[in-house]
């Protein structure tokens, strides 16, 4: 039926891009109409896990239109965003593609990313075969668009304008009533009433159980009770057209989150997004599922612009450079999407703070690897602490009000975090360092290790490295795959066993490859403050102390704080002449906001046995007074 409708032309391009390894499915018809071709409608909502919908959670709130959408559609229990931050996961479903792979995956963006060869912002390719495609009207995207993917992109966007009634149309639609903003609220709004009672509001163990938890954790679901009325008005709107039956629509959060430790962070809390795609009966023919129906099968972003192409007509040549796979409409198998079990996700710098964080979660079992585990997830980040919420958690552990479960976030996190989903969903119980569950932990840092080589995961060349190459990332990292493998396996001394760990830090510390050499000291720090034990070897090691001061000296202002920041840990030496140096010399904005992380963890140690104010530092450039440094500046002088 619609599969034998439709036959594969090869595009032309516009000169202005470069032709991707695409093929076009068109109607044989040239009069491409609706009749022909699905419509699909994205609604996404910001900022949201699926944990605040009973949809999918059953201490989430009733959501009558979404569940509605759901008993004629499919509902995807296990949807994953691939990164917990607005700007990374939309360039991830903008293009299909994995944000390390193509250097997006920092928010915000310092330089706009140029695509791949043969890699388009999707819904460029809708247009082109004939879609009208509306985004009303977020963006917030990494990278540069070559193509135009809308035709109208703006607050009147809208698949009501389309041509002719007769033009298939691809409509997105955020709605930020449940952004991380609607939490910004004062005390005051703390004595107003709830809809969701607070007295039976579910809170995490990682939280403290109080009045400002439970105020915003039945707020928030409030909010999502929003979310659903605006899902309605969308479902109405399209019912009223008569288009409601020719179209698909997708419901789904943008990314995790929104109370502490969601967005942001790639646990589940972060990742874990709802997913409800309601089918249409004229198109009940593409799609092999019963409607009303769940599947445990993994989908996560990277899969999201594929599927849509798929659903559309638009095939894809094997040899696309994307690596998602779809997961609705012709020639896709239910049955192999449902067997369908891993999803990778990562993290790393949003605004301010910087982090490097990966992860794999394969069935209910997931490897979390903090590349940067000295730096606690508490770390400076004002946007987050605008949240009463995070400033109480904050306040109650400096006080020491906090249990072992709800400090964690304020520690230094160990390297590895294993977490069996089934029995821990909230992931405070860490396995790693269990026997009982050695081969497990073996299993997947094989298989995380392999996905970062195997995407040449750019964030380990560092912000700063990853711009010099930005014009041409997935070419570059194909050049530096080599340099980036041994890169990885550098950083990943930091999980040794200490007598093994120790020679290869020595030696990694002394290599002539400036990246080699850093994240061997972001390994050596990562032991230190979590092995005790390593730690004090580390300190009373002549050899290694006298290396570590030489790296002190480092040309490359990035080494010789990162030696810093590592002598300042094993408190062998002061490291504030050496910040002040790095600073001073620093080659570019983004290498000195890297290093004012450095600072700020540092001045953030236990006793604060090195102070330090911004008047310490002179840079070779003007901040920009709004900017992010100037956030690390301002900060270092507040109490």
């Amino acid at each position: 039926m619609f599969q034998s409708t439709f036959h594969a032309v090869t595009c032309s391009m516009a000169i202005l891009f470069v032709a991707p390894a695409v093929a076009l499915a068109q109607p044989e018809s040239t009069n491409i109409h609706s009749a022909s071709r699905p419509n699909i409608v994205w609604i996404m909502s910001e900022d949201n896990s699926k944990h605040y919908l009973k949809h999918f959670d059953e201490t989430g709130v009733e959501t009558p239109a979404i569940e509605a959408m759901a008993a004629h559609g499919i509902t995807f229990d296990r949807a994953f965003s691939n990164a917990p931050v607005c700007s990374t996961a939309r360039t991830t479903l903008i293009t299909g593609c994995y944000g390390p792979r193509i250097g997006t995956q920092f928010h915000r963006r310092t330089e706009l990313a140029t695509l791949p060869e043969g890699v388009e912002m999707f819904p460029a390719w809708l247009r082109q075969s004939g879609y009208y495609t509306t985004n009303n009207s977020k963006e917030d995207y990494n990278a540069k668009k070559r193509m135009e993917p809308w035709d109208d992109s703006s607050r009147k966007a809208s698949w009501k304008n389309r041509p002719s009634e007769d033009t298939p149309f691809f409509h997105v639609v955020t709605f930020a009533d449940s952004h991380e903003g609607r939490l910004h609220f004062g005390v005051d709004a703390l004595q107003k009433p709830t809809d969701f009672d607070q007295k039976t509001v579910s809170l995490p163990p990682y939280f403290p159980d109080t009045q400002v938890f439970r105020h915003t954790a039945a707020f928030y679901r409030d909010r999502m009770s929003i979310i659903d009325e605006k899902v309605a008005s969308v479902i109405a709107q399209l019912e009223e057209a008569g288009e409601l039956e020719n179209t698909f629509v997708f419901y789904f959060g943008d990314h995790g989150g929104v109370l502490p430790r969601g967005k942001g962070y790639i646990y589940e809390s972060g990742l874990h997004v709802p997913l409800v795609v309601r089918v249409p009966n004229n198109y009940r023919n593409l799609v092999d599922r019963e409607l009303g129906s769940r599947t445990k099968g993994f989908v996560s972003f990277i899969d999201f612009a594929p599927t849509v192409l798929n659903l559309a007509g638009v095939r894809l040549d094997k040899a696309d450079p994307i690596d998602g796979k779809a997961f609705l409409g012709p020639r896709i198998d239910s049955a192999k999407v449902d067997t369908r079990d891993t999803t990778f996700g990562y993290a790393d710098r949003m605004d301010e703070k910087y982090d490097l964080v990966r992860s794999i979660r394969v069935g209910d079992w997931k490897l979390i690897r903090s590349f940067e585990s000295f730096h606690p997830d508490a770390m400076w980040a004002d946007y987050r602490y605008k949240m009463l919420a995070y400033q109480q958690w904050r306040d109650r552990y400096h006080t020491g009000k906090l249990n072992n479960v709800q400090s964690q976030f304020f520690k230094p996190r160990p390297p590895e975090l294993l977490f069996n989903l089934a029995d821990d969903p909230h992931e405070v119980n860490n396995l790693a360092s269990d026997p009982a569950h050695g081969d497990r932990l073996t299993e997947l840092r094989a298989k995380l290790n392999a996905h970062l080589k195997q995407t040449n995961d750019l964030g380990f060349l560092t912000e700063a490295g990853m711009l010099k190459v930005i014009d041409a990332p997935v070419e570059n990292g194909k050049r530096l795959s080599n340099e980036i493998a041994n890169y990885i396996d550098t950083a990943n001394i930091a999980v040794m066993p200490w007598d093994q760990a120790n020679k290869a830090l020595l030696s990694a510390i002394n290599s002539g490859d400036k990246l080699e050499r850093y994240w061997a000291l972001v390994a050596a720090s990562s032991i230190a403050a979590w092995n005790r034990s390593a730690n004090h070897d580390m300190a009373a090691d002549e050899t290694f102390i006298k290396l570590l001061h030489r790296r002190t000296l480092d040309t490359e202002p990035l080494v010789a704080a990162r030696a810093a920041q590592l002598a300042a840990i094993l408190q062998v030496a002061d490291p504030r002449p050496t910040f002040q140096r790095t600073l001073e010399l620093s080659q570019s904005p983004t290498e000195a906001l890297q290093i004012f992380n450095m600072v700020r963890h540092v001045n953030a140690l236990a006793g604060n046995p090195y102070p330090m104010g911004s008047k310490l530092f002179r840079l070779p450039f003007n901040p920009d007074p709004k900017g992010l440094i100037q956030q690390h500046l301002d900060r270092l002088d507040r109490p």
